[in-house]
């Protein structure tokens, strides 16, 4: 197994740590910031094993397909927690999450007809936005604060649409035709 895909297995064996230190009280009062330190850090190997596998020339069919995998596990059960925390609304979750499979479901399709859908910049947006949101939303400041926080969690959630529209409209003949 090469360097790239590690980090990628790294990054999912880390949900598990992230998840435990947010929603339990196993770090006390730290527990935030631990579970905020594992998130960041996995953010930090997607970005890492990215390079490096187009760097290198070490790109896999694992890779191409847990890599995706992994982000999407990651984020997933961040916004997940941060229901259960009460610091986002559930329809909000549901909206991003239903596109995460949407997209996956026309990238499937896709790749059976011998084509590659890139991610597109709006897809890089979102996913910016996303995991700053993230980061807000796990610290909490409170106070003034929350402005900021709802202001990045709705150009998430807008992000998160126009993104599927992007793919949507500049993927039509999948929907329509069955093919490319």
């Amino acid at each position: 197994m090469n360097l790239p895909n590690k980090l990628t297995v790294l990054r999912v064996c880390m949900i598990p740590f992230f998840v435990v230190f947010m929603l339990t009280d196993l770090g006390g009062t730290y527990g935030n910031y631990i579970a905020l330190a594992i998130f960041v850090v996995a953010s930090l190997t997607d970005l890492l094993d990215g390079k490096i596998a187009r760097k290198r020339n070490l790109v896999t069919n694992f890779g191409k397909f847990m890599d995706p995998l992994a982000d999407k596990l990651l984020v997933c059960s961040a916004l997940i927690c941060l229901v259960e925390m009460e610091r986002l609304a559930a329809w909000m979750v549901i909206v991003i999450i239903a596109r995460e499979f949407i997209i996956s479901g026309f990238r499937l399709i896709a790749s059976d007809n011998g084509v590659v859908i890139a991610a597109s910049y709006w897809g890089k947006f979102k996913t910016t936005f996303q995991m700053i949101m993230i980061i807000l939303l796990i610290l909490d400041f409170g106070g003034g604060f929350d402005v900021v926080e709802t202001v990045v969690t709705w150009i998430a959630l807008i992000l998160t649409v126009v993104s599927l529209l992007d793919y949507l409209i500049k993927n039509k003949g999948i929907i329509l035709e069955g093919d490319i």
